[in-house]
């Protein structure tokens, strides 16, 4: 996160406002719900587990079973059994 000096970038009136409440100590002011990300959709980690689990569940109806699964993307049994069997 980059920090920024309220003086570069707020009204003199809006900064006096703040003094009265926080004077010269770090605020940090969180971006509004609508603007929020979800976790995992700036690295991109959160795509691709959605691609990891098509091929595991394509693997599992073509025939691999979940403990072939578990070995080759290792991961447990049960976290396997999970992303097989969710319903979409």
């Amino acid at each position: 996160m980059k920090y920024k000096n309220a003086n570069d970038v707020l009204p003199e009136e809006l900064i006096s406002e703040i003094q009265k409440h926080i004077n010269g100590e770090i605020l940090y002011i969180p971006r509004p719900r609508v603007a929020r990300k979800k976790w995992g959709e700036t690295s991109g980690y959160r795509l691709y587990l959605i691609e990891r689990n098509k091929e595991i569940k394509r693997k599992f109806k073509a025939g691999c079973s979940i403990q072939q699964l578990a070995i080759e993307y290792s991961l447990s049994y049960d976290s396997i059994r999970k992303i097989v069997y969710v319903k979409e």
